[in-house]
Order: structure tokens, then sequence, then C-alpha cells
């Protein structure tokens, strides 16, 4: 009784062991990996197989591509994979591997030791514009009453088309276009107490295509926003105020002027009415009676002749 479960559990596993393989004429063949698909986002390219098992035995794979030219002109010519030629997972990044808006067809086969499978290739020829694009992550911050947003890195095929406002009634929508690189990005300058909404989408120029809107994000700015009232009183005070250090500026450079320098106002007496030629024109001894009788110049010059 013993011995037969032992042989029936021999069978059994000398059976599962061998369900991998197929025997064509005397010779085990390994099968070939199947259920070839592409799964594609954001311009990230992931070909996935259902993967060979051999029991307790490791299976490698080889992934080659054809683009289109090869399709059409070399048709025999198969490209081996950057990353997957050979790889242990049922699946291959082939991202860097598309490098063109064509299609591509795809190939996988099976290898064990010695035995290799041979090849299945991807039912229907692959294009990238035909990836699904996704709204952006994207993170809403403000330094002091500066609107900054910081968007996920997608890559270097991606651009950004974003677009905020202020959340009131009529508010006009801008638009910002972001490249890759410019993380992060200054959107406005907010007031004190508004709100803001911000919302972004991918634009991937090789293929022409954007994505949906991401959900709306919207952040109050912190403060109080001034009444007009208020904002207005606050500008007249300050006119005034102006206007007032001014004159009291002129008032102070008036009195120091003043003060410095006096305008200093002689006696009468001091005063000198007749010009200095008249003086000069009369005799020493009749200079005083020349100033005190204040004589025309025709007099005194018949009284020096």
């Amino acid at each position: 009784m013993v011995l037969e479960e032992i042989k029936t559990s021999l069978i059994m596993w000398f059976s599962y062991a061998l369900i991998p393989c197929l025997f064509v004429d005397g010779v085990a063949v390994l099968s070939a990996p199947q259920n070839l698909s592409v799964q594609s986002t954001n311009m990230k390219h992931v070909l996935t197989w259902s993967p060979v098992t051999v029991p307790e035995e490791i299976v490698h794979y080889s992934v080659e591509y054809q683009g289109e030219y090869e399709s059409l002109y070399t048709s025999h010519i198969w490209i081996p994979s950057i990353w997957c030629s050979p790889t242990q997972r049922p699946e291959c990044d082939i991202t860097e591997d598309i490098t063109a808006t064509v299609s591509y067809s795809l190939r996988v086969r099976a290898t064990l030791g010695s035995l290799t499978s041979t090849w299945s290739t991807l039912k229907h020829r692959f294009n990238q514009n035909s990836t699904i694009l996704t709204p952006p992550g994207m993170e809403i911050t403000m330094d002091g009453f500066h609107l900054l947003i910081k968007l996920e890195d997608l890559g270097p095929h991606f651009e950004f088309f974003v677009s905020y406002w202020r959340r009131e009634p009529g508010a006009k929508e801008h638009i910002k276009v972001v490249r890759p690189g410019i993380l992060p990005v200054y959107l406005e300058t907010v007031e004190p107490g508004a709100a803001y909404c911000v919302k972004a989408r991918t634009f991937v120029k090789a293929i022409g295509r954007h994505s949906a809107f991401s959900p709306t994000e919207c952040v109050k700015v912190q403060g109080e926003a001034l009444p007009l009232a208020l904002a207005l009183f606050a500008f007249v005070g300050f006119m005034l105020i102006l206007v007032v250090a001014l004159l009291s500026v002129w008032k102070m450079g008036r009195l120091l002027r003043h003060s410095c320098c006096p305008v200093v106002m002689l006696p009468d007496t001091l005063k000198i009415t007749n010009s200095p030629q008249k003086l000069i024109s009369c005799r020493k001894e009749e200079v005083e009676a020349c100033v005190t009788s204040g004589l025309s110049s025709e007099e005194l010059f018949k009284a020096w002749i």
C-alpha cells in the first residue's frame, strides 16, 4: 500500500515536471510564453507574458522587437531589447526600445539550460500613441504671499498646462505652460485672506495628446484683507502725513537759514545815500560838508574848481 502511494506520487511529480515541455521526435522542447500584452501608461511601456514554470528550475526569457522599417524591408532582422535579453522576470520594460511613433512587433521566448522554446509574438503591433495619459500629481504650497506648485516628474516627454484663478465670481482663469525640470513653479503673488484654485494636465508633443485635468485644489491665504474704506482712509492719511512732513522740512529750512545767516539792517545814519564817486570828487576838507549837505555832483564840481 505504501509502495503504491510512493509510486503514484513519483508519477505525478514527473508529470508536473514535464508539463512545460513537449516532446517532438523524442526530444524535449520547452513551451513558449503565452498571453503577451503591453501595458503603457504615461509613455512607460511594459511587455508582460505568462511565465513558463518548471519546478526547482529558473527559466530565462529573451525579448526582441522590430520597428516598422525592419518589418517592411528587413523582416528577418530582430533587435534584442536593451534590458531584457535575458531576464528572469515575466515582464520587460521596453520604454527605451520604443523610440519612434511607429508600430512595433514584439516577441518573447523561454530558455532553460540547453532547451529553448519557440518565439511567441505579440498579436497586435504596438504603437506608443496608444499610451494612457493620466492627470499629474501636484502639490500647492505658499512661500509668503507667493503661490507655488510642484508637479509630478513624468519624464522628459511631458509638458504641463497649469490653470489657476482667484476663487470669486467672474474671476479670470490664467494658464501657464511648465516644462520639465522647472520645479517648483511660481504662479502668482496673492492677497491676504483670498482663496486660489489650481488644476493641471499633461501634454506629450511626440504623440500630440494631452491628459484630462487633475482634480481642482484650492488654498486660502492666511491673513485678512483690508476693507476698501479702511484702505482708502489709510491712503489719505498717508498723503496728509507726507504733506505735513514736506511743509515741516521747508519751514525748518527757512528757520535755519535765518538763524545761521541773518540779514543785518543798518541804521539810517550809517547808510550812504550818495554814490562813492560823489564822495571821492569832494575835497578832503569838505568831505564832511558834502556828506551832510548832500550837494549834487554839479555843485561839488563847481566848488572843487
